[in-house]
């Protein structure tokens, strides 16, 4: 995720240098042969560019919203994740007796990696050693291993009822919220693997570039300066749009714009260890860094 006063200017530069120059070029070479006599009666009536540009800027703003919508619905699930994470650890605390803290240890160290191994698998990354070594010792082969985190806690929460450690309500209150937890999974599971129409990116990615080709034919060729600079300004900045919209629209490709999962991690790892009784200081991030992840 971005943060508020460090943001790079050539990240996204980056992200569109290719389309910049290709732009540059083209105005370039069109202001070059508007100076020809044979081109310089070739002219659009100003209201063709204007209803495509207004066109477009609908497109983008429809594009821009829905990929913002996409990427603020995932921060609100895993705000959802961090919020059910410390109200499990609590229930734990609460409703297991102080006896059996083995038991509540397991819970919590299970529900940090629980953590760490969504956010990883969202991101399709090799998981990290903490998750490995974790699921080597505890023999979890399966190929979901979030999702077979959550049985374990549904299958410790059982042996715990039927040893009488807890009540039904308790059970049924643990139950819940890890319901939750699957309920969260899930939704990120969906923001991941549903894929933004292509069709609706392509039909407006040719629209920018049929509008950037007939904008300079629709601009006064007797100031030859300002229709290039026009010619390569307007188009950058719908590009722009787009390539925000486009980054924004996937918050689970361990890109700088993505959801801060290792993070929200990393704090829910902090929480839980000191709700414990563990003495741990909060995970330092990178100051340097322009993103978080």
């Amino acid at each position: 995720m971005l943060l508020n006063k460090r943001i790079s200017i050539w990240y996204f530069v980056n992200q569109i240098k290719f389309q910049i120059i290709l732009i540059i070029c083209f105005a370039v070479f069109v202001g070059y042969i508007d100076t020809h006599p044979w081109l310089q009666n070739v002219m659009l009536p100003l209201p063709v560019t204007a209803i495509l540009g207004t066109a477009v800027s609908l497109l983008l703003a429809f594009r821009t919203s829905q990929s913002y919508d996409r990427w603020w619905e995932a921060r609100k699930v895993w705000g959802a994740i961090v919020n059910d994470s410390r109200t499990f650890t609590r229930q734990v605390i609460q409703f297991v007796p102080e006896t059996k803290q083995d038991e509540i240890k397991t819970f919590a160290e299970r529900q940090i990696i629980w953590t760490y191994a969504l956010g990883e698998s969202l991101r399709r990354q090799p998981f990290s050693e903490k998750v490995k070594v974790y699921a080597e010792a505890n023999n979890i082969r399966a190929t979901n291993i979030p999702n077979a985190l959550i049985d374990a806690h549904a299958l410790q929460i059982k042996r715990l009822a039927k040893d009488g450690v807890l009540t039904e309500f308790q059970v049924m209150q643990l139950n819940t919220t890890i319901a939750g937890f699957c309920n969260s999974m899930g939704m990120c599971e969906r923001i991941k693997n549903t894929v933004f129409p292509r069709a609706y990116s392509l039909l407006l990615h040719t629209l920018i570039y049929v509008f950037t080709m007939l904008l300079p034919f629709g601009l006064d060729d007797n100031k030859i300066v300002v229709e290039i600079t026009l010619t390569i300004l307007i188009p950058i900045i719908f590009i722009s749009i787009e390539k925000t919209a486009i980054l924004m629209q996937d918050p689970f490709e361990n890109s700088p714009v993505d959801i801060p999962v290792t993070a929200l991690a990393q704090t829910i790892e902090t929480n839980i260890r000191q709700m414990i009784g563990e003495n741990v200081s909060p995970a330092q991030q990178n100051n340097n860094l322009y993103y978080q992840m």
